[in-house]
């Protein structure tokens, strides 16, 4: 098990996600191949990311039989059952498709240190840069603006579209999320309006 995109949940009610292939520098751990995790976790895994299937909704859980065998009841009851393209496709993408995948996450590589380091000539923003996933986390808070109006007046102004973190939770007030999804010169385009309209924030110097 490994090369996939996990949220687990184990019994003490502690969740963690990651996606496991695209992973930048650090090396992915599977919570489950701890020793005596397998019975105690809980892993669900989505094609969404990993495969570029967004949208197609679908994955699987790994879990202990006894708590599968309910889980197939409730989803029996609730989803009725996935598309058979999406299916065939599913099977597909995890059949033959890893060389595609390393070459995304490559891809995925290469727009996050774009991002990072254009960001990195605002003075105002803070972007955290990831290990893995799509998306950037950035503190706009240097911009005296909360994330709701950042998010709101950065859409009015410049067309640029970006989530405001604050659902994500406490930790996450103040933050801004990025998706790194578009092309290389989309996202340099979306920084420099960006910077412009940080730069439109400034004070402006008076001299007596």
């Amino acid at each position: 098990v490994g090369n996939w995109k996990f949220t687990s949940y184990t019994e003490d009610g502690q969740t963690f996600s990651a996606d496991a292939n695209i992973i930048f520098e650090s090396e992915f751990h599977y919570i489950a191949g701890l020793p005596g995790m397998a019975q105690r976790t809980v892993s669900i895994g989505s094609m969404s990311k990993s495969y570029a299937m967004t949208g197609w909704r679908t994955g699987w859980l790994i879990a202990p039989e006894s708590l599968i065998e309910n889980i197939s009841k409730l989803s029996l009851c609730m989803l009725y059952g996935l598309p058979g393209f999406v299916q065939q496709a599913s099977l597909y993408a995890l059949n033959n498709c890893d060389e595609a995948m390393i070459e995304m996450c490559e891809i995925y590589r290469r727009r996050r240190d774009l991002l990072v380091n254009e960001l990195e000539t605002i003075p105002e923003l803070q972007a955290l840069k990831p290990d893995a996933g799509m998306f950037l986390m950035v503190d706009i808070r240097g911009t005296g603006l909360d994330t709701s109006e950042f998010v709101k007046r950065l859409f009015q102004f410049t067309g640029v579209s970006v989530l405001d973190a604050t659902a994500f939770g406490a930790s996450a007030k103040g933050f801004v999320r990025i998706s790194f999804t578009s092309g290389e010169d989309e996202l340099k385009e979306a920084c420099q309006r960006i910077k412009r309209f940080v730069e439109s924030l400034r004070p402006i110097s008076r001299i007596a």
